[in-house]
């Protein structure tokens, strides 16, 4: 029996349609609000750049006010200054900011208080990381878009009796287990590499026809599909190293 609604990505990973479709549909949501939010902080930041720089001038104009007025009006603002340090020693004026920030510095087992954790931290992170245009494929990471899919039918073997046989090569009717396998973007045909190379493919890899739908196609519309790999084993190319443990 067919398998309807599989769609190919250029990276040879095969997707469920519906899975897909929902994948793209949340994942542009997501990345909508990211944009909101970096645009948000780069106006911010904007705005504090410019706050910045009216105090920094606003601070050279207050100085050069008090240093042409003497320094009669200096000693008292000294005084005034020293009388009310002395008065915040006497009166706990601190704010719930003030408090909660003083609590984090000499509290630092608290995970809040972790660097990562701080504002400012959480705003430099959004700065580096700008929000991709697109979502990314799930398998390859690659950006993703609906017409960078093609729809491609896998065909069960004992087709019309059951549901859970293997899938199988659509030239040769063999079983697909390990080998390598290509499908044809133009048709969505489905077949083994082997098969592929040894009665598809032309020599120039041009002008090539897909034995099952009769369309023409070249070497290009070509895709290799990735093997699917479990936790227990891999299938493909596997890479094992030997862990010699150490005592320190």
């Amino acid at each position: 029996m067919s398998i309807p609604r599989l769609w190919l990505f250029y990276s040879g990973h095969i997707y469920s349609r519906e899975a897909i479709v929902s994948y793209l549909l949340t994942k542009s949501q997501d990345i909508k609000e990211q944009k909101r939010i970096y645009d948000a902080q780069l106006a911010n930041d904007v705005q504090n750049t410019q706050q910045k720089q009216d105090t920094t001038q606003t601070l050279a104009i207050q100085t050069f006010i008090d240093k042409d007025q003497g320094s009669t009006q200096e000693s008292l603002k000294d005084h005034t200054t020293g009388y009310h340090e002395s008065l915040k020693r006497k009166i706990d004026i601190e704010t719930k900011e003030e408090g909660n920030k003083r609590l984090k510095e000499i509290s630092y087992w608290l995970s809040e208080a972790q660097p990562e954790y701080t504002e400012d931290a959480k705003k430099e992170r959004i700065r580096g990381n700008p929000p991709p245009e697109r979502p990314a494929s799930p398998m390859s990471g690659n950006p993703l878009r609906l017409k960078d899919l093609t729809s491609i039918t896998l065909h069960r073997e004992g087709e019309g009796k059951k549901l859970d046989g293997k899938c199988m090569c659509a030239i040769s009717n063999k079983a697909i287990t390990t080998q390598p396998v290509i499908a044809i973007q133009k048709t969505g045909v489905v077949m083994l590499k082997d098969v592929y190379d040894k009665v598809v493919k032309t020599k120039d890899g041009k002008k090539m026809v897909c034995p099952i739908t009769g369309k023409k196609f070249k070497e290009k519309d070509v895709l290799e599909l990735k093997k699917a790999k479990s936790g227990f084993a891999a299938s493909g190319i596997v890479f094992a190293s030997k862990y010699t443990p150490t005592l320190t």
